[in-house]
């Protein structure tokens, strides 16, 4: 009885930490979303662009949606510099 017992307390146990470490790999990227933690990070606008459509696609998963809709305006201002630079000069 107590092996019983003691097995479905393991059981227990594991599935209730099986979500954590899916969710290991979902972290914010502070440094898009509140300038955090950038002292060393120096990107080009196209990898910058990547960074921000990468954390979008994360979804709601690990972002309010207020913090998307800031993601969604920084990738359009990444957008229209990179447009602006592209345009030929006067």
């Amino acid at each position: 009885m107590k092996k019983l017992v003691l097995f479905f307390m393991a059981a227990l146990v594991m599935s209730s930490s099986m979500p954590v470490f899916a969710m290991e790999g979902m972290d914010k990227n502070e440094c898009l979303t509140m300038s955090k933690n950038c002292k060393d990070e120096v990107d080009s606008i196209q990898q910058k662009m990547k960074k921000i459509s990468g954390e979008i696609k994360k979804g709601k998963k690990v972002y309010s949606a207020d913090e998307l809709k800031a993601l969604h305006a920084k990738l359009k201002e990444a957008n229209a510099l990179l447009d602006d630079l592209s345009k030929p000069g006067k």
